[in-house]
């Protein structure tokens, strides 16, 4: 079968709780995750350029448009590096 590609989910941090690798306010790329989300967590690729699992509540979801993702995508890219 082959899957479908899925467009890029970005979400803002909105509470950090005294972790290290996320910053209240930042933008954050969210990976897809189906098992996290039933544990109600997100797959987030946060400010150590690595993936990890955060309570969703954490974060609020960003709609961006299609026109503009690839921009999001290098921005995000960048700031890890």
């Amino acid at each position: 079968m082959t899957s479908i590609p899925t467009r890029p989910v970005f979400a803002v941090c909105v509470a950090n709780d005294g972790c290290d690798d996320l910053s209240a306010g930042m933008l954050y790329r969210l990976l897809p995750d189906e098992t996290a989300a039933e544990e109600g967590l997100v797959r987030v690729i946060d400010d150590s350029g690595d993936d990890y699992l955060y309570p969703a509540d954490r974060f609020v979801i960003v709609q961006v448009p299609p026109s503009e993702e690839a921009r999001v995508l290098a921005a995000a890219s960048a700031e890890v590096a």
